[in-house]
């Protein structure tokens, strides 16, 4: 999933930030995680078991602790490549004694066994992060791959180009003025959460790069400025989404380095 320099972005340093600035960089963002949950249990099924694929699980786990609490029969893969975050993960499942229904894996979605067998997966915070269309649409492939006919997708990040919006980016410079920081600050925060990030141009292209997955449309169900989290099912024919395709330029997209995070 993450390339050398992705990784670089999040070192122990960053790591040890993440958990605090994140719920100021997102307004909402329990509700959202919250929510969340509630999607996902409002398909599988309340009170069922289900194995659920959380990708970018590193940092605070919340989707797991959210989700856990709310369905006790559920279990968990957390996938993340950067050993920092995990170990914050870790730590914070152990805290919510979550460790011992989830499956720690330190590496990337390609890494699992290429079996439909999960009931549903989170990608929270991560395809805004990926540099290009091709990227990004390669790990909602190796995601479809992975889940069963009709297995429910929570997709959240930001969904705009950050260009495009200007009274969106003040807003959240102002956010972050709300939490006391000077002129200087809030610039050096922007700088941070902009750094290497491509969110896709609108909630379209979003639902584009989620049917070339084998996604059915997806429902929104959760917006925060750039923001905005959606539920798209895996298609229920049997034809799973092929595990290499072909981007514009050319080139194949196997092999590409992913690279994620809130």
């Amino acid at each position: 999933m993450l390339s050398s320099d992705a990784a670089q972005k999040f070192n122990p340093a960053r790591a040890d930030e993440y958990r605090a600035q994140s719920r100021i960089a997102l307004a909402g963002y329990d509700a959202c995680h919250e929510l969340a949950a509630c999607m996902l249990a409002a398909v599988v099924g309340p009170g069922t078991s289900a194995h659920v694929l959380v990708v970018g699980a590193g940092g605070g786990a919340q989707e797991i602790i959210t989700a856990g609490a709310l369905e006790p029969a559920w279990r968990f893969t957390a996938v993340d490549p950067s050993q920092p975050m995990m170990d914050i993960a870790i730590a914070q499942l152990q805290q919510h004694s979550l460790l011992g229904r989830t499956d720690i894996h330190l590496g990337y979605v390609d890494d699992l066994p290429n079996v439909r067998h999960f009931a549903a997966a989170t990608l929270i915070g991560v395809l805004h992060h990926l540099p290009g269309d091709a990227a990004k649409r390669h790990i909602l492939h190796s995601i479809a791959a992975r889940l069963m006919p009709g297995a429910p997708l929570i997709l959240a990040g930001n969904r705009y180009a950050y260009a495009d919006q200007p009274i969106l980016l003040a807003a959240w410079g102002e956010r972050w003025r709300m939490q006391k920081n000077t002129p200087d600050e809030v610039q050096a925060k922007l700088g941070n959460i902009l750094q290497g990030a491509d969110p896709p141009a609108s909630e379209e292209a979003v639902a584009a790069l989620l049917a070339a997955a084998g996604f059915e449309r997806p429902t929104w169900f959760f917006s925060s400025l750039f923001w905005g989290a959606c539920l798209a099912k895996r298609a229920s024919n049997e034809g799973a989404p092929p595990s290499s395709v072909i981007d514009k330029d050319g080139g194949p997209e196997m092999g590409l380095p992913p690279s994620w995070r809130q």
